[in-house]
């Protein structure tokens, strides 16, 4: 499995909405795509200078429904958001629950909510029909582990590494050992993100016995760096190239960058 990652609306709503159609395109399994917000905490320097594009340009969360929406309208490709608790609490929880069904929403992990405190968006999304999901950690005790596979849905989110998002070579010895303890508590698909950036990393991470891989700060970074008039084939060609490494249809050996 592979899901590509964006931030909704980066850099202006109508080229987002394009980047999400060439993302489509290249035949993920879903996209995964963030809610833009000033202050996201688990968020590298890629993805926070996304978040400010997007917020520069305009975009709030009524408009990234907006786009949401104009994107199911095209395409039936299942979408997981990946959002901060603030901007769900400053419209209400079943209010923001409700309306990303509205657009076509499947699944949302919010990620600066513990355990402890995610009893009411967990039953928001359920009511609205929304899987939840939750971040499993090489350093979540195995007890909290068994309770984050209890409460998600869809899949469960599995860090490659320890840290911010961001761009990193090879794969950490400690993924595997959690996926194996995973494996023993869920049927769940394991899905790997974190410090992927390209084919290599991709076919590490289900060697090391995750399900497939969410690719996010290396496609975000294209957006940055990209000419706007070559953008959308660039971002095509790299997830295109990153589904054929999680489907096993390309070498997994590329250079840094994911070149031949």
């Amino acid at each position: 499995m592979l899901a590509p990652f964006l931030v909704l609306g980066d850099p202006d709503l109508d080229t987002g909405l394009a980047l999400l159609e060439a993302l489509a395109a290249a035949e993920p399994d879903f996209l995964e795509l963030g809610l833009p917000f000033s202050d996201p905490p688990a968020d590298g320097p890629i993805i926070q200078a996304a978040d400010q594009r997007a917020l520069a340009a305009g975009v709030t969360t009524a408009s990234a429904f907006a786009l949401l929406g104009r994107l199911r309208e095209r395409s039936a490709i299942p979408i997981s958001l990946l959002v901060y608790a603030n901007p769900i609490l400053a419209v209400g929880t079943d209010a923001f629950y409700r309306r990303a069904r509205e657009v076509g929403v499947d699944a949302v992990l919010v990620a600066d909510v513990p355990l402890e405190e995610a009893g009411p968006f967990v039953a928001s999304a359920r009511r609205h029909g929304i899987a939840p999901v939750f971040v499993a950690t090489p350093l979540t005790p195995p007890a909290r582990l068994r309770e984050l596979v209890a409460l998600s849905e869809s899949y469960l989110y599995v860090l490659a590494q320890v840290g911010v998002t961001g761009e990193r070579s090879g794969v950490s010895p400690r993924l595997a050992p959690l996926l194996g303890s995973l494996r023993r508590m869920t049927e769940l698909p394991l899905l790997a993100g974190f410090g992927i950036r390209g084919p290599d990393e991709v076919r590490g991470v289900l060697d090391a016995g995750a399900d497939g891989a969410i690719v996010g700060s290396a496609l975000v970074r294209l957006v940055g760096e990209s000419p706007p008039e070559a953008l959308c084939g660039l971002l095509h060609a790299r997830a295109a190239e990153l589904v054929a490494a999680a489907r096993g249809t390309i070498p997994a050996r590329r250079t840094a960058d994911g070149a031949r």
